[in-house]
């Protein structure tokens, strides 16, 4: 059903040389106290009103999905006096919370670097880092997208869209539990020869709902309620458990 629908939907836009038609299993995530990690499907066609030259090279598709950005801190460690401090800091302009990368082969193969540039598509491009020009600004770059690929919130999945007959392609992308609360962009690209024929581009919401939303607002609006309101429920709950041990060894 879904393919036919994306055919169906293709033949009805206007006609351009590649246009990709998308969809998405969902546009909205919501986190509850539940909440352990979702899975969004994406999915697509690619409309063109005649084939393309032989020499333009096979059809690519890369699916990206980047979560909102903030100012990131790396600091490097250093063994000194027999103990590893904080030594030199580099301050990342802003990087995505969470950036998944999805391609049909290697990115090398369906990207070049001048495009990747133009773009900003690979996992280090999407960081903007103002001081990106300075000696080592990259190795630190470098050991930020490590870091986050270590923690599961950065992730290159070379291969893992599947493309049939250059016409429909889809692909499943999975949202970890620790997902920041906003905007997901997600954006597609088709690409011939390592070049950019045509971008998709959408958003997925992600936001906190039932009392998980009214604990953050209420945690945010009223900061110092709810710091006291923390400490009494911590000191009750502390009490019962002394008199429930005390109970139990009578």
């Amino acid at each position: 059903m879904i393919r036919l629908a994306l055919v169906l939907l293709a033949l009805a836009l206007p006609a351009r040389a590649e246009e990709i038609v998308l969809g998405l299993s969902r546009d909205e995530v919501a986190i509850t106290a539940t909440f352990d990690g979702s899975d969004i499907l994406i999915f697509g066609a690619v409309r063109r009103e005649a084939p393309p030259p032989a020499e333009a090279g096979p059809l690519q598709v890369i699916v990206t999905v980047s979560g909102p950005h903030a100012p990131a801190i790396v600091r490097r460690k250093e063994r000194r006096a027999g103990i590893w401090i904080n030594t030199d800091a580099f301050e990342v302009d802003a990087a995505p919370s969470f950036y998944a990368v999805a391609t049909t082969a290697p990115m090398n193969e369906v990207l070049s670097a001048t495009e990747d540039l133009r773009h900003g598509v690979s996992t280090p491009r999407a960081i903007r880092a103002v001081g990106n020009l300075i000696p080592g600004a990259g190795t630190y770059v470098s050991a930020l997208v490590r870091i986050r690929e270590e923690a599961g919130v950065y992730r290159l999945q070379e291969g893992a869209v599947d493309l049939e007959q250059e016409t429909l392609f889809r692909t499943a992308l999975s949202l970890p539990a620790n997902l920041v609360e906003g905007n997901y962009t997600t954006r597609i690209l088709l690409t011939r020869g390592g070049a950019v024929v045509d971008s998709y581009e959408t958003v997925i919401g992600v936001q906190k709902v039932g009392i998980e939303r009214w604990l953050y607002n209420f945690a945010q609006e009223r900061a110092a309620l709810y710091g006291l309101m923390s400490l009494a429920i911590a000191i009750a709950a502390g009490w019962g458990a002394s008199v429930a041990f005390a109970g139990w060894r009578r």
